[in-house]
């Protein structure tokens, strides 16, 4: 029992204080923001790691993600004799819901497990310290600029992963449920709205903020040498997927029940 007490205990303690410590690095982030210099080169060099570094294989999980749901909703609504409501369904899940989250989810396992690896190096060879030493501010020398980067390409990114997922649904259904192109973009334009579109971008700027925090915050906080660089990038991916689900249910609880949305 007490074995059990303590180790719960210190699952509560990891809690508090890795989410105290995410607070204070999100803070000292939104601050260095907006103080000079600003290196806009670092912020493109990561803008251009996160997009075209993670623009293929997003898409091609949402191009897969995009068939497999029309085929699994063929069976329910061939029942129903209403397989022309597939395309607007399809396109309003992938908007709001599984265009964000799937795409966050990819740049977590790839941009997050690569800026704890690449920081957490720096760490371990004591180059944050000799950041440091030359008054230099880590934070705003290696967290701001992959940020910025992650915020901004995110959406982007969504927009095309939700193209390419209609993309997927419209193969199904022109070359397997006979819906002719003209009733899928049809059905299409009638159910999806801005507001669908917009839902689910503002979630994806959360989800690059939280993919950059809990990255950096990890890679600066490296212990033990490579096999801490192990630990501490595991840890990064596993928390940003919980962090992620955890902000996506939050979101959708907010736009559905207070905004109405």
């Amino acid at each position: 029992m007490f074995n059990v007490i303590h180790y719960t205990g210190n699952i509560f303690y990891n809690i508090i204080r890795n989410s105290g410590a995410l607070a204070i690095l999100l803070a000292q982030t939104l601050r260095l923001i907006f103080v000079p210099p600003v290196k806009m080169e670092r912020v493109l060099l990561q803008a251009k790691r996160v997009g075209p570094g993670s623009w293929a294989i997003a898409c091609l999980v949402a191009f897969f993600i995009g068939m497999i749901m029309s085929l699994q909703m063929a069976y329910q609504m061939k029942q129903l004799s209403a397989e022309i409501y597939i395309p607007g369904v399809v396109a309003v899940a992938l908007a709001r819901e599984l265009g964000p989250v799937l795409t966050a989810l990819i740049v977590a396992g790839r941009m997050g497990a690569g800026i704890t690896a690449e920081i957490g190096s720096m760490t371990v060879t004591d180059q944050v310290d000799a950041l440091k030493a030359f008054a230099v501010n880590p934070v705003q020398y290696l967290v701001v600029p992959r940020f910025l980067a992650l915020v901004f390409m995110l959406p982007l990114l969504t927009i095309f992963s939700d193209l390419v997922g209609l993309i997927g649904a419209f193969m199904i259904c022109i070359f397997k449920l006979n819906i002719s192109p003209a009733l899928f973009f049809t059905m299409i334009g009638q159910s999806l709205d801005a507001m669908d579109i917009t839902t689910g971008l503002v979630k994806t700027l959360f989800f690059g903020a939280i993919i950059a925090l809990v990255g950096c915050h990890y890679g600066l906080n490296v212990k033990g040498g490579a096999e801490g660089v192990g630990r501490s990038t595991t840890a990064s991916v596993v928390i940003s997927f919980i962090l992620i689900i955890m902000a996506d249910c939050l979101f959708t609880t907010l736009f559905y029940f207070v905004f109405k949305l």
